[in-house]
């Protein structure tokens, strides 16, 4: 059986990113405010503990599913000739796979 459903998948991953993104943005904000780091060691301390890293992780790969499957909509949407449409989406998902390989990079990097 092949799904046919495939707007319902896309609205489905942009709404869990989202809302993902949106609680790790909340949970971020409100250690900042609530305990302020007192230096760049304190900070830098608290982002490469286990957990903190791995959700700032996940933050930045449903930041690039959420990128993905928003700019892929628009894009299939708007640009018409097929080879234009599919050199687009190679750029799109070039420059996404360079910045995720840049921010794990920076996290891993860091554990090491």
């Amino acid at each position: 059986m092949r799904r046919t459903v495939t707007g319902l998948r896309a609205w489905l991953l942009q709404r869990i990113s989202a809302i993902y993104m949106l609680l790790f943005i909340i949970f971020f904000l409100t250690h900042f405010l609530v305990e302020s780091p007192d230096s760049y060691q304190a900070w830098h301390g608290w982002m490469m503990s286990s957990g903190v890293s791995i959700a700032t992780l996940i933050f930045f790969a449903a930041l690039m599913l959420h990128v993905w499957v928003g700019v892929r909509d628009v894009l299939m949407d708007y640009i018409h000739p097929l080879a234009l449409r599919i050199f687009a989406l190679t750029l799109l998902g070039i420059g996404l796979v360079a910045i995720t390989a840049w921010v794990m990079r920076i996290l891993l990097r860091e554990h090491s």
